[in-house]
């Protein structure tokens, strides 16, 4: 079967070449936007590629405000210090995640606790965030106290894994209930809706990473999405050095950070979301493909979940067991066809593996069978 897999995406790509997992596609105006910005000089923090862009991707995403960064961990970064979380206090994620979301976290100086995800979306479980929070937490003050450490559960980031959107709407009313900010990693999922509203706008803030690999991307980059205007100017100052404004003196007001997206990455994404719908269409096209092929096959294709509206910027199998999956990723990756596992889970690597967690049965299952096969948008 496995030669099978190989051959059919040999043939959906229509090459025996090597195939990555997901390539970046310029066809549009990057160079024309790139070369007009290098001609103005701004070519940093400054310039109107960033203040379009801003205003493109808020726009975009029904979001108030956007608050450009250098990349997708750093608006994580801000995003937690702006829900005031510090060395005594605590954020609830998943296990399942790309490791920036902890690293964040501890950034900060905070402890990362681990909730399971649900298999159908492989993000954050509302049921497990309920269960965790009744059996572990007090309500005092309007705070919510882990009563095992003693420390305040300040924030709760769950993830839209792959691009598929978790059931972010009950999360938010468990957080509310308990006092606990809500922060969406939406890093993947430029694009995905759950019931018609964009990922990254149901919390307090939204995080987006334009990374390489990214279904637009300027190399690198990030933002932060929020319909508060007092969070939204804070995270530009914050971003900004916490510089105070003036035309010439150089003075700053508290500690910030060097986190702005530069103008030569805002031009190629300004360029970039200009082809966002189209990109989309070709890999819901792509999507359709795989799921037909697969649901003939002794593997599950993971569909979008219920209620919700993938981007499916990595397409994702499911098969039977570690060992399956490992045969799998040894042939298809010996054959030049890149695929790659689901991440180590945060609360197996040494900086996390002494983090509290809730019964992670289904993240386990997961991590032992999930793995990304390409995803590249297809430009006929």
């Amino acid at each position: 079967m496995y030669k099978e897999v190989i051959a059919f995406i040999q043939k959906t790509y229509q090459t025996t070449d090597f195939i990555p997992l997901h390539e970046p596609k310029f066809i549009g105006n990057e160079k024309k936007y790139l070369n007009e910005c290098i001609d103005s000089t701004f070519v940093s923090s400054v310039g109107k590629f960033v203040d379009e862009f801003e205003e493109k991707i808020a726009n975009y995403t029904g979001a108030k405000y956007a608050i450009a960064t250098s990349n997708g961990t750093s608006a994580l970064h801000i995003s937690l210090l702006l829900a005031d979380v510090d060395r005594n206090s605590e954020v609830i994620t998943q296990p399942l995640t790309f490791v920036a979301t902890c690293n964040a976290i501890n950034y900060c100086g905070a402890q990362p606790v681990f909730v399971d995800v649900d298999q159908d979306t492989m993000g954050m479980s509302p049921s497990a965030l309920k269960e965790f929070l009744k059996n572990n937490t007090s309500i005092k003050n309007q705070q919510c106290i882990n009563n095992k450490t003693g420390r305040v559960i300040k924030a709760c980031v769950p993830m839209h894994t792959f691009g598929h959107p978790c059931k972010i709407d009950e999360i938010k009313d468990i957080c509310n209930k308990y006092h606990i900010a809500l922060i969406e990693d939406a890093a993947e999922s430029l694009g995905s809706y759950y019931k018609n509203k964009h990922t990254g706008t149901f919390g307090q803030m939204g995080v987006m990473s334009f990374n390489g690999n990214k279904i637009i991307t300027a190399g690198g980059g990030g933002c932060i999405i929020t319909d508060d205007e007092t969070l939204a100017k804070k995270a530009k100052h914050l971003t900004t050095t916490a510089k105070v404004p003036h035309k010439w003196k150089y003075a700053h007001d508290m500690i910030g950070y060097n986190y702005r997206m530069p103008n030569l990455n805002a031009a190629l994404l300004v360029a970039q979301l200009e082809n966002l719908d189209s990109f989309l269409l070709r890999k819901h096209e792509l999507a359709t493909i795989y799921a037909k092929f697969f649901n003939n096959s002794n593997y599950r294709f993971v569909n979008e979940p219920k209620g919700g509206k993938s981007n499916y910027w990595l397409n994702s199998i499911i098969l039977n067991n570690k060992q399956q999956r490992d045969d799998f990723l040894n042939e298809t990756n010996s054959q030049g066809v890149m695929t790659r596992p689901i991440w180590t889970l945060m609360n197996k690597l040494p900086m996390f593996e002494s983090a509290q967690c809730g019964d992670l049965t289904s993240s386990e299952w997961l991590e032992e069978r999930v793995v990304n096969i390409p995803s590249s948008v297809m430009i006929p």
